[in-house]
């Protein structure tokens, strides 16, 4: 059996937890890291390195950005990340240019780039053009994280384990991203179903959804825990070719045709919906049949991307 390698570009907040998190989860044999920092980098291959009797078999060391192009798959963390009160679109001009020059160098790998650096839709696509590869072998890991805290926060709600709750949020990783309530489901019952729900719970949980990352960084200064645990189920489902449905976020075509025939136009935007995820990245893109707010709410999303996009052009 082949050793599966991931690259961690990036050994930030962020970046070291993706590391550790990518470890216990045992998906990687070999582990590359990076950063533009190179003491760093080593020290954190180092500080790993030396916990290797508390997680599955792996070995760890530095290498080369142009190194990382035979990994399996490439996870970039780099870039500034959000400061109190910042949103993540206004990270998006200096972050831009740093990812643009790893697509140019990452342009012959031959697997995977999982994008994580914020604003990571945007970026998603700066990677995708840079890199010139397949848009369904670059991938963010978009609203994977708040469909996460959405489970998390429906669970505490209803008493109920998250992991029994199914429930997606769409669109945009940030603050135009979009919950489909008329989807999620609780054990197989529509959660609008569900005793003692009503509506008039939907918005309050959907916003603690949206300021979830900015109630972190103003208390602890970044976001990096949850994150790293979201990057090794990712990684998971593409090393393991688990064909799992995932919110993460790739360049989509001009337009989707989904169910009961919904539509969305999207020409060439990257953002989050569920999309089947295996070795060979995200080939398949659902669109569910969506009440007209959801639609209105994910065009929505769709164009402030658009527009974010067109700032750096």
């Amino acid at each position: 059996m082949s050793r599966r390698c991931v690259a961690i570009i990036g050994t930030g907040w962020v970046g070291a937890s993706v590391a550790i998190s990518t470890l216990h989860s045992g998906v990687a044999d070999e582990l590359l890291i990076t950063d533009a920092r190179t003491d760093v980098a080593e020290g954190e291959a180092m500080d790993l390195a030396q916990g290797s009797t508390f997680y599955p078999s792996a070995t760890v060391r530095t290498a080369s950005v142009e190194e990382m192009v035979d990994a399996d798959v490439v996870v970039v963390a780099a870039g500034s990340g959000g400061k109190p009160g910042q949103s993540r679109l206004e990270l998006l001009q200096g972050n831009a240019s740093l990812v643009s020059d790893l697509g140019r160098r990452l342009a012959g790998c031959r697997g995977t780039v999982l994008m994580v650096s914020n604003p990571v839709d945007v970026l998603t696509r700066v990677m995708q053009q840079a890199s010139g590869l397949p848009p369904e072998r670059v991938l963010g890991t978009g609203t994977t994280l708040d469909t996460a805290r959405l489970r998390h926060l429906l669970g505490l709600a209803l008493n109920i384990d998250p992991r029994s709750v199914h429930a997606q949020v769409v669109g945009e990783h940030g603050d135009s991203e979009v919950v489909l309530w008329s989807q999620a489901t609780v054990g197989g019952v529509l959660l609008r179903h569900w005793p003692g729900w009503t509506a008039a719970r939907e918005e309050p949980l959907a916003q603690q959804v949206r300021r979830a990352a900015y109630e972190i960084i103003a208390r602890k200064g970044a976001t990096n825990h949850a994150i790293g645990l979201v990057t090794a189920d990712v990684l998971r489902a593409l090393l393991r070719d688990e064909r799992r449905v995932l919110t993460v976020s790739r360049v989509h075509d001009s337009v989707l045709d989904g169910a009961h025939g919904t539509q969305l136009a999207l020409n060439g935007v990257a953002l989050s919906l569920p999309s089947v995820v295996g070795v060979a990245g995200a080939g398949t893109v659902l669109l569910p049949a969506l009440e007209p707010a959801e639609l209105a709410g994910l065009q929505h999303s769709a164009q402030v991307l658009r527009d974010a996009f067109a700032t750096l052009t």
